[in-house]
């Protein structure tokens, strides 16, 4: 990733946390998050690889719940951000989410959200986080296809995962309370268990 992808994160970082689904500040938007979100994770301790994790929202949450959970993030203000909110809870490292730097098989979760739309080669990295899945590891991603025009469709994100893997399943993320309202663009989680 460029230093200007670097860049313009680390600028959104103070006020990433001002969107609902970002900071999960209020009560009933993080219940909403928890409710979608551990159901589709092994049981506690798993690790988990949380990618392009922000400011650290979804890494503590996860870790919350007694995962071992390690964030990676290319903004440094981002880490910075994460490192605050999650404290000894969880692991948060500066990195490239297109190419993160955990060992093949080293996890049992491999997360992300909102990240792999903005990746160059989506396929490429979806490759790279394939292989970070200890036997029988489980993808899960939170994407859309936002009213703005970014994102990435639900189909086309089965189809980039179903290159990789047989299981591949999608559910629309239609509940307003985990965008902390009403939506009228497509917001889907994917997942795939090995």
């Amino acid at each position: 990733m460029t230093s200007d992808v670097r860049k313009f994160w680390d600028a959104q970082a103070a006020s990433f946390d001002e969107e609902p689904d970002h900071g999960l500040l209020d009560p009933d938007v993080r219940a909403a998050w928890e409710e979608v979100l551990l159901p589709e994770m092994p049981p506690v301790p798993a690790r988990v690889a949380d990618l392009g994790c922000g400011t650290g929202s979804v890494t503590a949450l996860l870790a919350g719940a007694g995962y071992d959970v390690r964030g990676v993030d290319l903004s440094d203000a981002m880490v910075a951000a994460a490192r605050a909110k999650v404290g000894l809870s969880a692991r948060v490292s500066q990195g490239d989410a297109a190419d993160p730097p955990f060992d093949p098989a080293s996890v049992d979760v491999v997360f992300a959200r909102h990240v792999l739309w903005a990746l160059p080669d989506p396929d490429a990295a979806l490759a790279r986080w394939l292989r970070l899945l200890r036997p029988g590891g489980r993808l899960v991603l939170v994407e859309g296809l936002w009213s703005t025009g970014s994102g990435i469709s639900a189909a086309r994100c089965r189809d980039l995962v179903g290159r990789h893997r047989t299981e591949v399943l999608v559910r629309a993320l239609d509940d307003p309370r985990l965008w902390g309202g009403p939506t009228s663009d497509e917001r889907y989680l994917l997942t795939s268990r090995g």
